[in-house]
């Protein structure tokens, strides 16, 4: 919690805004609409770095009631202090106990379960605004989401849907923080008791927490122990894996990803075929294809000076946003940390025709061929030299990587958001890259 306040140099919570003198600690609240007088019986908006942190914080200069210190609410304590006339398994006896289903929001704050859920208010409310649960405990449900200790996880038989298969497992990462109850904006399958969603334990999510003291250890299930440390420390950790495996479970590595980055770099492809990159339709977004050569040529645009003529790809997936950095560079190095990507860019370049699958609907797809852009052709393809690499070892790369050298010019496209540590990429500019030059991210 500690670290990621100082990462983001936040000197209190994100919504707040000073408003008087620098110490004199006086705040304002930002709502949706409008700033507004500090709210201190709201309920906060925090990360679950914060919110972590803060029970560190509490149970240093207050101590705890328990032998062990304050943590936050798990999934299965929630669902326990829950009211049980508006629980799961009330739900499940009768469909009206789960309120959204016959309730609008204008309503939503009457009756026995009253609450700020299903955008009954426009903001956040007073956390004693409504009666409590049966156990005493209030705002169980709505006003903010509650982060939790435990890691987002599949339940018991717990199977993906066809029609949205993508949303659930990616999650089951260890890296994504169960977020339970609601929040004011919560609206359908959210505000319904069954919901439990996923956060990153950066993101800010109208999420806030609860407090709680035990003797035993959170009942909370955490799939990767450890790896909310950072993203940094979780790579270290797999660097440690046997290699031999990450291939298998890296989806980097698969046929499905290689063709949709092939896609990418290529949007010609398929004009062989008479298959088009994207569905026609009226104001398609045709605008959006060749996203790697537009890259390249803000690279040219930007005309660095000429010291050594020199370009470098970082994270070049298969290639196309290499093969147009060599149109204007004498030689392109060019890395990627996939394997398979970097075979495929090589294949391309030693003339070899490859072929791979677009999608045209559903589960249907079309098998087309590679198609380079105008003026890529072999004299140029050849000015590159691709290899494996890893962006966040560009330091030492310049360091000891025979032939790696100095550049114009460096791009690094689709590529930050998807490190483990960006500042290693980033701390590596000055030493490679030449005056007068540009980098392009």
């Amino acid at each position: 919690g500690w670290a990621w306040r100082t990462h983001r140099n936040l000197k209190w919570p994100f919504f707040w805004k000073q408003v008087g003198p620098a110490g004199s600690h006086e705040y304002g609240l930002r709502t949706i609409f409008e700033e507004v007088p500090m709210r201190w019986d709201w309920p906060v908006d925090v990360t679950y770095y914060e919110s972590k942190a803060f029970c560190k914080y509490k149970s240093e200069r207050d101590g705890s009631p328990t032998s062990k210190p304050y943590r936050l609410l798990t999934e299965a304590e929630h669902q326990i202090i829950r009211d049980p006339r508006h629980s799961l398994d009330a739900a499940r006896e009768d469909v009206s106990a789960d309120k959204v289903m016959v309730t609008a929001g204008s309503e939503f704050t009457y009756g026995e379960t009253a609450a700020n859920l299903n955008m009954a208010y426009s903001s956040s409310s007073p956390v004693d605004a409504f009666p409590p649960s049966e156990s005493g405990h209030r705002d169980t449900i709505g006003n903010n989401w509650e982060w939790t200790e435990d890691h987002f996880n599949p339940l018991k038989n717990f199977e993906v849907h066809h029609v949205y298969d993508d949303f659930s497992t990616p999650c089951f990462d260890g890296k994504h923080s169960m977020i339970v109850g609601g929040s004011f904006m919560s609206t359908g399958d959210e505000a319904s008791v069954f919901a439990r969603f996923h956060f990153r334990p950066h993101f800010l999510q109208h999420s806030g927490f609860r407090l709680v003291a035990s003797e035993e250890d959170a009942p909370a299930t955490q799939l990767f122990p450890g790896s909310f440390s950072g993203q940094a420390a979780a790579r270290d950790e797999a660097e440690e894996v046997d290699l031999s495996s990450s291939s298998e479970d890296n989806v980097y590595e698969s046929d499905d990803l290689l063709a949709m980055y092939l896609g990418l770099h290529f949007p010609l492809s398929g004009s062989k075929e008479n298959v088009n990159p994207i569905m026609q339709h009226e104001h398609a977004p045709t605008h959006g294809l060749r996203f790697p050569q537009r890259v390249a040529e803000l690279v040219r645009k930007l005309e660095p000076e000429t010291t050594n003529n020199r370009a470098l790809d970082v994270g070049c997936a298969v290639g196309g946003s290499s093969f147009e950095l060599a149109k204007s560079f004498e030689h392109v190095e060019a890395f990627d940390f996939s394997s398979n990507f970097v075979e495929a860019a090589k294949r391309i370049q030693s003339g070899e025709e490859l072929s791979f699958r677009i999608p045209v609907e559903g589960e249907i797809s079309e098998e087309v061929s590679v198609v380079n852009e105008p003026g890529v052709d072999s004299e140029v393809m050849k000015r590159v030299n691709f290899f494996q690499g890893d962006a966040c070892a560009l330091s030492e790369y310049a360091n000891t990587k025979e032939g790696f050298g100095t550049f114009d010019a460096v791009m690094l496209s689709n590529l930050l958001c998807r490190l483990p540590d960006p500042m290693a990429a980033l701390n590596a500019m000055p030493k490679i890259v030449n005056k007068g030059g540009v980098v392009v991210m």
